[in-house]
């Protein structure tokens, strides 16, 4: 599909529009003594000109065929009397100039545009010239009247110049002595002022401006008189027609004003005809003539501009747009809409249609005169802005409207009959760097940010509600708005999101029944950034610490922390700890704060966290969200507390209980969003983040069981642990594995997941008892006392305690199986004498389990020397080494005796000693870590039961990145706590 074309790309204005040129606004009054004197602007006065921009309304050309066929002399179908009752400004003065260039152009009008369907209205086919009298009640003063000082005789009255139009000296002289004396004539004279040589036309205008001061002379009521006589005598006349438009500004008619309006009114409607002069519907075809330059050739049967392609192609594309959207814009307005936008291209049909809606019933609203001059300054303003780049509209739109513009705004006011809503509009609108609707679309995203959506429709607003003038008040809805604003290339969310933002930031805006308008009172906003500016920062720092007390609501098996600035404010105890971090210190504002959450940890005070996996920390993200929430609560708070002197109205109590509750809502929704960020003690002893994400308070009850439910699903926490899980993670060195310590492990190590309630322990123990995985035993002086193995155990009676022990299955077969005899000792292993001494030996048996057992059937043997059944050894004479063994049920133990004499007579030298039997082992290596436990359990454990065992250990790191000061602090402190060297090089 080809690129769719702005609006002024396709069209243009006229050239003054295009140029910028200042208008003024006399431009669209016509004065038919302009015209008649030839110095009307050349839009009025060229009647070529005047044509081609004229939109012959049906009205119009009715009403014109209809005077020329009486001018004809047809007076069948013809009225003699027309009285234009339009509004004023509603184009009556337009059509009274239309007549008078018809009657003094005479045939050659038919070379006008449009003047064809003229005749074809009257049934006639020619145009006779006339003579034409015109009278303009604003021009004509009562009391100086006209001439006497341009060799022209003075005229006092209407009736006087309008004979000295009509037939100069000769007409005069009938009414001269009427005119002198200020009485209207009588129907004879009125037939004599009136050449009957060629037809005559009477153009009456601004019938009022004239009353009203001849009012307060000695011709009063005489005005009247000459109008009702007129109207009569030209009834019965060939081819003399008048035409009369009475009013003046309604409001500016005092009571007597508006008694003579009414009696002018009913006689001219019942001696004439009255006429409208245009239609809403056609409203938009005159502004089209007037404002731009068309091809004239492409007219359509009904007189109607054809559009171009481009225009065409547009509208389509917006008639598209409100079928996808049809039940989000006012329904009045869904149907046939393409024809209603090519109805008013360029304009968008919500332009046109809301003088009609919504300003028509203003005193001062000039429907026609008013709405030309505003649109005219509005299409200048919006064309250059448009080839400046700044506007890119397909439409001529509401919300483009140059309110930014003092000349416009001026205009707008005029027609408004305030201008006292210049405040209003430059505060919340435009006409201000500080202009809350443009500040708004400055700080938006770059989509509403190049759309101007908050300034387009903060105007679409102010046009809808018609700056809230008028006795009833207008207001604009959400459907209307969507429709003014939002089109093909703005999002309707867009429009709305706009809304909300002006409500809360505009001074003079006000949303009541989801309608907004403005008006010229301040709403609550003015009073809310009064208050807000005195809001102390050590009442929202209370307020968001309360705020966020809340959210955090209890939960069973945690204890809550709130606050905490030292480590010793958060306890160290073997159950899950939420701790809930300052709002002052949020973490993207606070680079230490992770690092004083890991020492606070680690610590309890002075000494070292025993439970450092119980802590689970929770921390804003940001605080800003939180801190302006609160103030803004606080600030309408406030404003509650004074509404008793306050002079609001019903429509701003009930908004300051919506704004409330809405800040309320918002302070919470902002704690849940901030506070997304959870942190606790990973694998690798370092703090790990999980991220909440973007969440609300829909998202879960709670904070904490938002928070407890994450963790739940990364198996952080978990409800229930399985006895195999207790049996991979047995520490090596404690056969005997007390509950309590398996509690606390739970809590202490970041291996282990976190419990919320120590029966997942209870649970664990009593099904691996039962199951046969370990037992359940307590020590006494007898042994194991109780000692629970493949029973049933109820979890409730598994005691947590530093007496109470699980052990493996392989030592609980054990402690189940008789003792037998596994092993005899023989002591001393070796033994060194002198011939013919005694050397004792003992015996002794172990069990299976390493215990004491008696042995029975002991035995002795040596083999030199003799050796009786007490194990006691007699050395003979003999030297040498010798074996001692004892043996008993099957099984033996050796030990060597060496007999040596003193030194040899002979030599002096001593007798060697027999050479030692080996009696130690060494070894070296290195491990891999995940063969530590292994080499502790097979190899280590073996030595330690037979005593002199040392163990020396040669510890090197090299990570990558190498190792922080903090880390080897910790090293070091590990290693005192065992009460071992803590030199660490």
């Amino acid at each position: 599909m080809p690129k769719l074309k702005p609006w002024y790309k396709v069209v243009n204005p006229r050239e003054d529009l295009r140029e910028g040129r200042p208008l003024d606004a006399s431009e669209f009054a016509v004065h038919l003594d302009h015209i008649r004197d030839g110095q009307a602007h050349p839009d009025y006065q060229d009647p070529v000109r005047f044509f081609e921009r004229t939109f012959l309304t049906r009205n119009l050309r009715a009403v014109s065929g209809e005077v020329i066929r009486r001018l004809n002399g047809v007076k069948t179908e013809a009225s003699a009397l027309y009285n234009m009752t339009t509004q004023f400004g509603g184009g009556k003065t337009h059509a009274l100039a239309l007549l008078y260039h018809l009657a003094t152009a005479g045939d050659e009008a038919k070379a006008f545009m449009g003047v064809q369907a003229i005749l074809e209205a009257g049934g006639v086919g020619e145009i006779p010239k006339a003579n034409v009298g015109i009278f303009v009640g604003t021009r004509f003063d009562v009391l100086t009247g006209r001439g006497g000082d341009d060799g022209t005789p003075r005229r006092r009255t209407p009736w006087g110049e309008l004979a000295w139009q009509l037939g100069g000296e000769e007409s005069f002289d009938v009414v001269r002595e009427h005119d002198a004396q200020g009485i209207a004539p009588a129907g004879d004279v009125i037939r004599k002022m009136i050449p009957d040589d060629k037809p005559a036309l009477l153009l009456i205008d601004e019938v009022m401006n004239y009353v009203s001061p001849e009012r307060k002379t000695k011709r009063a009521g005489e005005m009247y008189n000459f109008l009702m006589k007129l109207s009569e005598e030209i009834a019965g006349m060939d081819r003399v027609v008048a035409v009369v438009s009475i009013p003046a500004s309604e409001l500016e008619m005092g009571t007597e004003d508006e008694a003579d309006y009414t009696r002018l009114k009913k006689m001219l409607d019942r001696k004439g005809k009255p006429v409208i002069m245009s239609a809403e519907n056609e409203m938009s075809e005159i502004i089209r003539r007037r404002l731009f330059e068309w091809d004239l050739r492409a007219v359509g049967a009904d007189g109607r501009l054809l559009l171009p392609r481009d225009a065409i192609a547009a509208c389509k594309e917006y008639a598209d747009w409100i079928q996808d959207n049809r039940n989000q814009v006012p329904n009045w307005f869904t149907d046939h809409a393409q024809v209603a936008f090519e109805a008013t291209y360029p304009f968008h049909p919500m332009v046109i249609s809301v003088f009609e809606r919504k300003w028509r019933e203003l005193p001062r609203f000039q429907q026609t005169r008013g709405v030309l001059r505003l649109l005219a300054l509005w299409v200048s303003h919006v064309f250059q802005s448009g080839f400046k780049g700044a506007q890119n509209d397909l439409l001529i739109g509401m919300g483009s409207a140059p309110l930014e513009d003092s000349q416009f705004r001026t205009a707008a006011f005029e027609q408004l009959g305030e201008s006292r809503l210049e405040g209003a509009v430059a505060t919340d609108i435009a006409g201000s760097k500080e202009s809350h609707a443009m500040l708004l679309d400055k700080e938006a995203e770059e989509t509403l940010r190049k759309a101007r959506v908050h300034q387009k429709s903060a105007t679409a607003v102010f046009f809808e509600s018609n700056g809230g003038q008028g006795e009833s008040r207008q207001s604009a809805t959400v459907p209307e708005l969507r429709l003014a604003v939002a089109g093909p290339t703005i999002d309707i969310g867009n429009v709305e999101t706009a809304l909300e933002a002006l409500t809360d930031r505009c001074y003079y805006l006000t949303l009541e029944r989801n309608s907004y308008y403005f008006s010229m009172m301040e709403n609550l906003n003015k009073r809310y950034a009064d208050r807000r500016a005195g809001v102390k920062e050590e009442d929202v720092a209370r307020l968001v610490r309360e705020q966020v007390e809340k959210v955090f609501a209890d939960a069973e098996g945690l204890e809550r922390v709130f606050f905490p600035e030292k480590s010793v404010q958060i306890p160290n105890r073997p159950v899950v700890t939420l701790v809930i971090g300052q709002p002052e210190r949020p973490l993207r504002d606070t680079p230490e704060l992770i690092s004083e959450m890991m020492a606070m940890t680690k610590e309890s005070g002075s000494s070292m966290r025993t439970f450092k996996s119980a802590l689970i920390w929770v921390v804003p993200d940001s605080a800003d969200a939180m801190r302006d929430d609160a103030r803004r609560l606080l600030a309408w708070e406030a404003i509650d507390t004074e509404k008793g002197v306050m002079n609001l109205d019903d429509v701003q109590h009930r908004q300051l209980s919506e704004h409330i509750k809405r800040a309320r809502r918002d302070l919470k929704e902002s704690v849940w969003r901030s506070y997304n960020k959870v942190m606790l003690l990973g694998k690798d002893g370092a703090l790990k983040t999980v991220d909440l994400g973007l969440v609300t308070s829909s998202s879960a009850e709670s904070l904490t069981k938002l928070i407890l439910s994450t963790l739940r699903q990364n198996d952080e926490i978990v409800k229930a642990v399985s006895p195999r899980f207790l049996l991979k993670n047995w520490p090596p060195a404690k056969p005997e594995w007390s509950t309590k310590d398996v509690r606390d492990a739970f809590f202490a190590s970041p291996i282990f997941p976190r419990l919320l309630s120590v029966d997942a322990v209870r649970g664990a123990v009593a099904r691996g008892v039962s199951e046969g995985q370990m037992a359940y035993v307590a020590q006494s002086a007898e042994g194991y006392n109780p000692f629970i193995y493949k029973q049933i155990l109820n979890e409730y009676d598994v005691e947590i305690s530093d007496d109470v022990f699980i052990i493996n299955a392989e030592d609980a077969e054990k402690h189940i199986k008789p003792p037998e005899l596994t092993r005899i000792l023989i002591t001393p292993e070796y033994a060194q004498v002198k011939p013919g001494q005694k050397q004792a030996f003992s015996t002794r048996g172990l069990d299976q389990f390493g215990r004491d057992f008696q042995c029975e059937g002991i035995q002795w043997d040596v083999t030199g020397g003799e050796i009786d059944e007490r194990g006691v050894f007699q050395a003979a004479e003999e030297v040498g080494r010798f074996i001692v063994t004892v043996s008993a049920s099957g099984l033996k133990a050796e030990a060597q005796v060496s007999v040596a004499k003193e030194a040899s007579k002979e030599d002096g030298k001593p007798i060697p000693p027999p050479p030692l039997v080996e009696k130690m082992m060494r070894w070296s290596g290195e491990i891999p870590p995940q063969k530590w436990m292994n080499f502790y359990t097979k190899v280590l454990t073996k030595l330690v039961s037979a005593g002199g065992l040392k163990v020396t250990v040669h510890v090197e790191s090299h990570p990558e990145g190498g190792l922080g000061e903090r880390q080897v602090d910790d090293i070091r402190t590990a290693l005192r706590g065992l009460g071992l060297n803590d030199n660490v090089e």
